[in-house]
């Protein structure tokens, strides 16, 4: 479903910036429907490597990259050159748009925009191993105390200081939730309007009949999302049975402690992801994630969620309504959940937790970002053209006649 966007706005110029393009996941979700939203703009990202199969999703926008795109090793290790994407961001020439729109968890923040150019980034966090998050980066990079961490620590301490600068060159950003949103208050001290991250509710289908007995969880196998916690809490609990879906950097260690009760059937495809989610008893949901689209996935199948009560999956699912929290990130205390869940999993109702689900959908989140983009855009064409200066004392009538003249 499209929507149309005011005549003055439809008619600008404007540039989308995303940090890299590697796979589709969940920011290029959010790239997708600003892209539907926004079908002629020009977009600009580090690298660029979503095979030709797969870009449906780019709506057949002209990508333009950075010279990481040409530099060694770019297709696997694009994060290795960090160090320089600060400078290269910077070198995307925006000077002929009207309006730039950044989709960043990285570096697209920070590209250069005129004081007549509006800027709108919408904010998946700020950057998490160089913030709040170091310490865990640094620990699972083994470069705690040595001549490594310590380089490290001067490339983050140097990140860090550019991150904040270039904040100031945002008119307005768009946090996926309120958690973010402290986050960029924390570290940018500025406010930021909530917008949840589209999900795919109506792909998800709900499932009213029987439960067969198993938990379920899926996710990319990396350190922060935590299966080795889960796997661990169900290793000590072998009459339950668990399915963990997905593959990733940290698959041989799980696949290493994974017991008999625990089934590992890699990453599948949708149609059956969402058989397995559909029927299992509830989904189990360990890392503190920004938002966390999995979970609001398998609600819209009808299924409970089990998850850390931290981060987003606080904003996505309601206890005793739509599932549980555990309160500490430890195999004990999601044990402890399990255990609560079990004692009464019929006060679960899966319709009620489908409906719960559809307050993500991608059409809400359309209407949410054109109706934000629209408001900031009319506000700041209103300041350009000499009306910003009009103070609540002024005479209204005086106010609303400027408007007519200028509409």
């Amino acid at each position: 479903m499209s929507l149309a966007l005011c005549s003055d706005l439809s008619e600008a110029r404007v540039a989308i910036v995303h940090d890299w393009l590697p796979l589709y996941g969940g920011a290029e979700r959010v790239l997708e429907q600003i892209i539907r939203l926004f079908p002629n703009a020009d977009v600009f990202s580090m690298v660029d490597f979503i095979p030709k199969n797969q870009r449906g999703f780019l709506q057949n926008a002209r990508v333009r990259t950075s010279l990481i795109q040409k530099l060694p090793g770019s297709r696997k290790h694009y994060r290795q050159y960090l160090p320089i994407m600060p400078l290269l961001v910077e070198q995307f020439d925006l000077s002929k748009y009207d309006l730039v729109i950044s989709s960043s968890y990285a570096v697209a923040k920070g590209v250069l925009t005129g004081p007549d150019q509006l800027h709108i980034c919408y904010c998946h966090s700020p950057i998490r191993y160089a913030w709040d998050m170091q310490s865990q980066y640094l620990k699972n990079a083994n470069a705690n105390i040595s001549l490594k961490g310590w380089l490290m620590r001067a490339l983050l301490h140097y990140i860090r200081m550019w991150d904040v600068r270039t904040a100031h060159g945002v008119n307005e950003f768009i946090a996926n939730s309120a958690f973010v949103g402290r986050r960029i208050r924390k570290t940018y001290g500025r406010d930021a309007t909530v917008i949840y991250p589209p999900v795919d509710v109506s792909t998800f289908a709900l499932h009213t009949g029987p439960r067969e007995d198993y938990y379920i969880t899926a996710s990319r196998w990396v350190p922060y999302k935590k299966i080795d916690l889960i796997v661990e809490a169900f290793g000590a609990m072998p009459d339950k049975k668990l399915v963990v879906v997905g593959d990733g950097p940290v698959a041989k260690k799980i696949r290493q402690v994974a017991g008999p009760n625990i089934i590992l059937p890699g990453s599948l495809p949708q149609e059956k992801l969402i058989y397995a989610m559909q029927r299992a008893k509830a989904f189990i949901f360990a890392a503190e994630e920004d938002f966390g689209i999995a979970p609001v996935e398998a609600q819209a199948c009808g299924t409970p969620v089990i998850a850390f009560g931290k981060g987003g999956a606080t904003e996505t699912v309601i206890p005793d309504e739509t599932g549980l929290f555990f309160a500490e990130q430890t195999a004990g205390s999601l044990r402890a959940a399990i255990r609560d869940f079990e004692t009464d999993e019929n006060r679960f109702d899966p319709t009620r937790i489908r409906a719960h689900a559809e307050q993500f959908s991608v059409l809400r989140f359309r209407r949410e970002f054109a109706a934000f983009v629209e408001q900031v855009w009319n506000e700041a064409r209103m300041e350009t053209r000499g009306l910003g200066d009009l103070s609540d004392n002024d005479d209204a009538a005086m106010k609303e006649d400027a408007i007519m003249a200028i509409s």
